[in-house]
């Protein structure tokens, strides 16, 4: 038996996990998939996405705690990758109902000091708006 052949959703990072948009991939395994920002905030703007849709970070389990820390993880390993200082690196997830697409998706940003004035606001540390990893990890 085959698998189905993936159809193009109102998910735009549905579509693009499943290679159905023009999106330069930059890491996948089994679980993520991790691409540039379109409007990055810094010089290394990526995303990590799970795979499997998840509207935000609210509608994450306990079940999901694994796949969380596995994000980070993977983003982490594209920083240094990219020879850029996690020191000097932003990780977070908005926080609903400020999510501009409706799939789960971890931000990793760096450097963290070249980030502009308005990029610092929309991407603010322990706000309302945009929380850390570890934040989201203890609510699960």
């Amino acid at each position: 038996m085959t698998a189905a052949t993936p159809v193009k959703t109102s998910c735009i990072f549905c579509n693009i996990v499943n290679k159905l948009e023009n999106t330069e991939i930059l890491y996948e395994d089994n679980e993520v998939c991790v691409f540039r920002d379109i409007k990055p905030a810094s010089r290394y703007h990526i995303l990590t996405v799970p795979k499997r849709h998840i509207p935000d970070a609210k509608s994450l389990t306990s079940a999901d705690k694994e796949l969380v820390t596995h994000m980070l993880s993977v983003a982490k390993d594209q920083i240094v990758k990219n020879e850029l200082s996690l020191e000097d690196a932003r990780f977070g997830y908005h926080w609903p109902p400020f999510t501009s697409v409706k799939h789960l998706h971890l931000h990793a940003i760096a450097p963290e000091s070249e980030m502009g004035f308005l990029a610092k606001l929309v991407f603010k540390k322990d706000s309302y708006w945009f929380v850390s990893p570890e934040y989201v990890i203890s609510r699960l």
